[in-house]
């Protein structure tokens, strides 16, 4: 089972998520992708942190997040992702803004591998950039390229697909 959550910012998609999860009723493994690289972005994952319950074991991986998926590949368990558009810009873009062609074509091709062949449940959370107005600046219009045609091939694999807008989910599929 595989659940594609969607939503702007602030819009109740990891509440959503996490409610998933515990709806499940398997084990849930939290897989963080952010990394802090300020006080803000350290603040919302400690938020984050807090918000869960303390029982879910907690995998943080920025990059080769296939990786972890596949470790934890367990019929059991219950997968929560937060989230892809934090990955997308991890595996995309080095520290520096630098375009990392050969990491994102490696890692995304590995994760779309994974979700396929997963046996337990994943639910996957993910901003939705595409309803503003084009960018400027040419790393932005690739970041935000990238993320929707990522939304899409996992919408296509994916079981269930919510989109979140104040806090209300509406389910596209």
């Amino acid at each position: 089972m595989i659940e594609l959550v969607l939503g702007g910012v602030r819009s109740g998609k990891s509440r959503y998520a996490e409610q998933q999860a515990v709806k499940s009723e398997k084990r849930v493994i939290y897989i963080a992708t952010a990394e802090a690289g300020d006080a803000e972005m350290q603040a919302r994952i400690t938020k984050h942190r807090q918000d869960r319950p303390a029982h879910w074991k907690t995998v943080e991986e920025p990059i080769k997040l296939a990786g972890v998926i596949q470790k934890y590949n367990e019929k059991n368990t219950c997968l929560l992702v937060d989230c892809l558009t934090l990955w997308l810009t991890n595996i995309l873009f080095n520290k520096q803004g630098d375009l990392q062609q050969e990491v994102f074509e490696k890692e995304t091709n590995a994760l779309f591998a994974v979700l396929t062949t997963f046996s337990g449940q994943v639910v996957l959370v993910t901003n939705e950039v595409g309803l503003g107005i084009v960018a400027m600046d040419k790393m932005t219009r690739r970041f935000v390229d990238e993320a929707g045609f990522l939304h899409q091939k996992i919408a296509a694999i994916s079981d269930k697909v919510v989109l979140l807008t104040a806090g209300l989910p509406q389910v596209l599929k």
